[in-house]
């Protein structure tokens, strides 16, 4: 039987429930593979993916007679008797996290469920630890990533807007191995750098800027997530104690992320030493990566969590001063059992790109 079947099945047990509605797309395709639209209804006996007609092929195509799971079309539930798949569980388990209250009375409505229980992110939780050839995707994904981090040093110039230089990342992802961008990238440039989360604009770069690029692509479902901040000809003194504080608590934080490190404690580290120096850390230090480009664990003040081997989170401390300039320096890191390992490889030191 598919293995992530088969361990949730068993885990359903420690909730004291008898089947389980999956229905958050990142969940299904992490259990079995499968993108398409639909649910998946899971007991400790039997499982049904029920998904539309378009799709029943395709799903098909996809799932071995090892997966043991049933596809039923949507438009004809009755075929299986899937209005009554959940009819002898006293306890079915639904994502809380992603199911709306109109669901929630939908599924109980339609699967006759008796006693509908949250699952308290079982699924979530699993996920935050990678197997291998989940590490084998991710580790691709930062290597494409780092080549257009190579690519973009020669594509800046003076002129070009962020928006530019934002196409032309989507445009090397897709044309280089990536299934495309994990995210939206950010291109921040200027004063624009000041706001974490700024969006590509049309202002074109000038000598002297500083540009904050945030950016990472998808392969085969997996996530990357870099941060490199890059000088236009020169690096501007006022923002040099900056960067070198920054760089600073980003490469501490290399020695100290590995299994048993405590997620809060990890960030208060480098908030304090932000403090010392007039600076706060005002986001979060980092965040797990897999399937979705933000999943658990979260490296922040309100998350307390011990890190675990075969994790994949970011590294990534950012200064910003409203109105002036932001620096921000983030790489996706493997977490081993003595320590970690960078899967983003890009340089870190002062990068000037003579534009």
């Amino acid at each position: 039987m598919n293995v992530r079947v088969r361990w949730l099945r068993d885990s359903l047990r420690s909730l004291n429930l008898d089947g389980m509605i999956v229905s958050n797309p990142v969940n299904i395709k992490y259990l079995i593979g499968v993108e398409a639209e639909g649910i998946l209804l899971i007991t400790r006996k039997e499982n049904i993916y029920i998904t539309d007609g378009r799709y029943t092929e395709a799903v098909n195509s996809i799932l071995t007679i090892d997966d043991e799971i049933i596809v039923s079309d949507i438009k004809d539930v009755s075929s299986y008797d899937c209005e009554n798949f959940f009819l002898f569980c006293e306890n079915v388990g639904f994502e809380e996290n992603y199911v709306t209250y109109a669901q929630y009375k939908q599924y109980m409505h339609q699967y006759k469920i008796n006693n509908f229980v949250e699952t308290e992110y079982i699924i979530e939780k699993h996920r935050m630890i990678k197997d291998k050839e989940e590490i084998e995707n991710i580790t691709e994904a930062c290597k494409i990533t780092d080549k257009c981090f190579e690519h973009l040093l020669t594509y800046i110039k003076k002129g070009k807007t962020e928006k530019e230089i934002a196409t032309e990342i989507e445009r090397f992802f897709k044309e280089n191995g990536a299934e495309g961008n994990s995210f939206d990238s950010i291109v921040a440039s200027g004063i624009n750098s000041s706001m974490p989360h700024a969006v590509p604009t049309d202002r074109k770069i000038q000598s002297g800027d500083i540009i904050t690029i945030d950016f990472g692509c998808r392969y085969k479902g997996y996530c990357s997530d870099m941060t490199r901040t890059i000088f236009v000809d020169f690096v501007q003194d006022y923002i040099k104690d900056v960067y070198d504080l920054v760089l600073k608590n980003q490469r501490n934080m290399f020695k100290e992320i590995k299994e048993g490190a405590n997620t809060k404690n990890l960030f208060r580290m480098v908030n304090s030493d932000f403090k010392v120096n007039g600076f706060s850390l005002i986001h979060g230090l980092g965040h797990g990566v897999g399937l979705d480009i933000h999943e658990s664990p979260s490296l922040g003040e309100r998350s307390e969590m011990l890190l675990k081997e075969n994790m994949v989170v970011t590294n990534e401390p950012g200064i910003y001063i409203p109105g002036k300039f932001g620096v921000r320096i983030e790489d996706t890191v493997l977490v081993d059992k003595y320590g970690c390992t960078s899967l983003t490889k890009s340089d870190k030191n002062y990068i000037i790109i003579k534009a």
